[in-house]
């Protein structure tokens, strides 16, 4: 399997005093053995065999010049690149050229790190099972929307955010998820056949596909045949009975919570869209933290075969780690979705077009001003994650963050590559 990049975590794990007690630590230690997978995944980290990143947009000339502009691109700087890459230089040198280009183009001044080409037999693997299942398990949607699923590419997605994934079948525990949060979101929420209009309802019952009713025996029927009512709900419920069939209990709960998460923002959404209220800045970014790639990322140690603990995963330095990791990877689909939502009928709601309505900015500059926004995120997970790696010694706890961080480079890759459905503003 090909590999991604570095992610941005040390490895090598220093002998730093963990600031989460010694009772959780040791705890944690004695229920998560290293398997001799991860402990070579470790050695070989440690050794500095991943390759070093650079953030393309960097060196990007402006054609027009801004102040906006002008500081993103003078590219990455501080404690995100220092501390989270152990193998970097002050001056980095770049990694060599994939044998050939990525298509699209990254947005200039965009901080990311570029990542190789994922493995194109397991991603024709992951497609092809995928499809499969959308079709023959699942009847997830109409001949004609065929090209739209094989235009979002997630089989080339989910290969490339789960570089650590020991097989297919663990890959498709989470493209099964991808794909039914995205079916849910189109038919509950977007442009197929989605309304605010009654969200909440209907995500209700959705979410019970996710979270099990428990009721009595004269209703449960009723409740289990509501489950093959629509397209989200079978997805939902297929995914999660694959999810569950791997993940342990306490991943099962996490997972979860996370979607309960993303619906309570898909509900502040649609309020906003039914009483045409357009949010301040900061308003919009707490809905965009629940409206959010987050479960996902957090999902990392299922689709890798281990478990970071649930009492180390609750610990509120990881919590924000993996907050972060979120609001930054929602805030690439903002930016890299921006011409597709303009097209769109009506209104859609992202950083961009907030920030121009609210901070009274001509739309070029919103969108530098986001990009900055997201810049600002990227490094404060960065060395966030590096002072957790420090301050928690276990090997487990280096493995899950650099399997987040894994997923923000592969989402990043995603929206860059996938022309069918992203373009670019005339912004530089």
């Amino acid at each position: 399997m090909s590999e991604t990049g570095d992610s941005p975590v040390q490895s090598s794990l220093p002998a730093a005093g963990a600031r989460f007690g010694a009772a959780v630590l040791t705890g944690a230690h004695h229920a998560l053995p290293v398997s001799a997978a991860e402990a070579a995944a470790e050695k070989a980290a440690a050794e500095g065999t991943a390759a070093v990143g650079v953030a393309a947009g960097a060196a990007a000339p402006a054609s027009r010049s801004s102040p906006a502009l002008a500081r993103i691109l003078r590219g990455p700087s501080g404690l995100g690149t220092a501390g989270l890459y152990p193998t970097r230089r002050e001056e980095p040198t770049p990694a060599p050229p994939p044998a050939e280009a990525a298509p699209g183009n990254p947005i200039p001044g965009l901080y990311h790190h570029p990542v190789a080409e994922p493995d194109p037999v397991r991603v024709e693997e992951v497609s092809r099972r995928i499809k499969a299942w959308a079709l023959d398990e699942v009847d997830l949607y109409p001949e004609d929307w065929e090209d739209q699923f094989d235009g979002f590419s997630v089989g080339r997605y989910m290969v490339a955010c789960h570089p650590d994934a020991p097989t297919v079948d663990h890959l498709m525990i989470a493209t099964r998820l991808m794909v039914a949060e995205n079916a849910l979101d189109d038919c509950y929420c977007e442009d197929h056949g989605g309304s605010p209009i009654g969200l909440g309802g209907r995500l209700l019952l959705a979410h019970t596909a996710l979270d099990p009713l428990h009721t009595t025996k004269e209703y449960e029927p009723q409740w289990a045949a509501s489950l093959h009512a629509d397209a989200p709900r079978r997805a939902y419920r297929s995914a999660m009975e694959y999810f569950v069939r791997e993940a342990s209990p306490s991943q099962t709960d996490r997972y979860r919570h996370d979607m309960a998460r993303l619906h309570l923002g898909y509900l502040a959404e649609a309020a906003w869209a039914q009483t045409d209220h357009v949010p301040e800045v900061w308003e919009y970014l707490a809905m965009r933290q629940f409206n959010n790639f987050r479960p996902c990322p957090t999902i990392t140690d299922t689709v890798g075969g281990y478990e970071l603990p649930a009492d180390l995963h609750a610990q509120p330095a990881v919590q924000r780690v993996i907050a972060l990791a979120g609001n930054a990877t929602t805030l690439v689909n903002d930016l890299y979705s921006y011409t597709k939502e303009l097209a769109a009928p009506g209104r859609h709601l992202n950083l961009p077009v907030v920030i121009a309505d609210r901070e009274d900015l001509p739309v070029r500059e919103a969108y530098l001003k986001a990009v900055e926004v997201h810049n600002d995120l990227m490094h404060d997970f960065e060395a966030e994650a590096a002072v957790l790696v420090a301050d928690c010694p276990i090997p487990g706890m280096a493995r899950f963050l650099r399997g987040v961080a894994a997923w923000v480079d592969g989402n990043h890759y995603w929206h860059q590559t996938n022309t069918y459905r992203y373009s670019l503003p005339d912004f530089w």
